[in-house]
C-alpha cells in the first residue's frame, strides 16, 4: 500500500462510532485508491459490526448506537455492493425480512436488517404487514436461504405459523429456514411453530443466521 492510501482501519472507526459521513468519505477513498472492496466489508465494515454486536451484549451499547452504527455501515455498502455484484461476488447468504401480517413495527425488524446487511448478507427488506405467501414468492424469486420474521404484538405472532407453513408447503424447508424474534416471541414458541431459529436481539440473529448457513 502506499503512502498516500488511506487508512483502512479507520472505515472500521467510522462504522464503529456510527460516522456514516466519515464511512462514505473513507470508502470512496479506498475505491479511488484501487483498494479491494470486498476486504472493505470482510476486513472492516463487518468486524466494526460485529463489534458493535458485542458491545450491544454487554451493555456497552444500546438501540440507538446499533441504529447509527447500522446506518453508517448501510452508507458504505451501498457503494461498496454493485462492484461485487459486478464481479459475481456471492454474499454470505440471502435474507427475505419483514414483519408478519397485521403487524405495522418496523424498528426492530430494520434494525436486525440493517446488522444482517453488515455481517454480509444480501437482505430484502418487505416491510410490515407481510403476508406469509409473499416471504415465500420472494424467497423463490432471490433464492433466499433465510426468513426472518418479526412480531411485535402477541396477537400478530400467529401469523409466523402461518410462513413456517407455508414454507412447509412451497416444499422450501431444507432450503430455506425460517428465524422469529420480537417483543413477545420466546424460544418455546419458535420451537412449538417449527420455526428453525430463535433470536431475542439483533447482534445475535447475525449469529444465528451466520449458523444457519454454515
Amino acid at each position: 500500500m502506499s503512502d498516500n492510501s488511506p487508512d483502512l482501519t479507520k472505515l472500521f472507526d467510522a462504522v464503529l462510532v456510527g460516522d456514516a459521513k466519515a464511512a462514505l468519505e473513507i470508502t470512496n477513498a479506498a475505491l479511488a485508491a484501487g483498494v479491494d472492496p470486498q476486504c472493505l466489508i470482510t476486513e472492516q465494515m463487518t468486524p466494526a459490526m460485529d463489534e458493535v454486536g458485542k458491545r450491544f451484549e454487554n451493555h456497552e451499547y444500546f438501540v440507538p448506537e446499533l441504529l447509527i452504527a447500522a446506518r453508517a455501515m448501510k452508507g458504505a455498502l451501498e457503494i461498496v455492493r454493485p462492484l461485487l455484484v459486478d464481479r459475481g461476488v456471492e454474499p454470505v447468504g440471502r435474507v427475505v425480512i419483514g414483519t408478519v401480517k397485521g403487524d405495522l413495527h418496523d424498528i426492530g425488524k430494520g434494525l436486525v436488517a440493517s446488522m444482517l446487511e453488515g455481517g454480509g448478507f444480501e437482505v430484502t427488506d418487505l416491510g410490515v404487514d407481510v403476508s406469509a405467501d409473499t416471504f415465500v414468492e420472494k424467497a423463490q424469486e432471490v433464492n433466499a436461504s433465510i426468513i426472518a420474521v418479526s412480531a411485535l404484538l402477541t396477537t400478530t405472532m400467529t401469523g409466523m405459523k402461518a410462513v413456517v407453513e407455508a414454507v412447509q408447503a412451497a416444499g422450501l424447508q431444507q432450503a430455506c429456514k425460517v428465524i422469529v424474534g420480537g417483543a413477545p416471541v420466546t424460544q418455546q414458541y419458535a420451537d412449538s411453530i417449527g420455526a428453525d431459529g430463535y433470536s431475542n436481539n439483533a447482534s445475535a440473529a447475525v449469529a444465528l443466521a451466520r449458523q444457519l448457513v454454515a
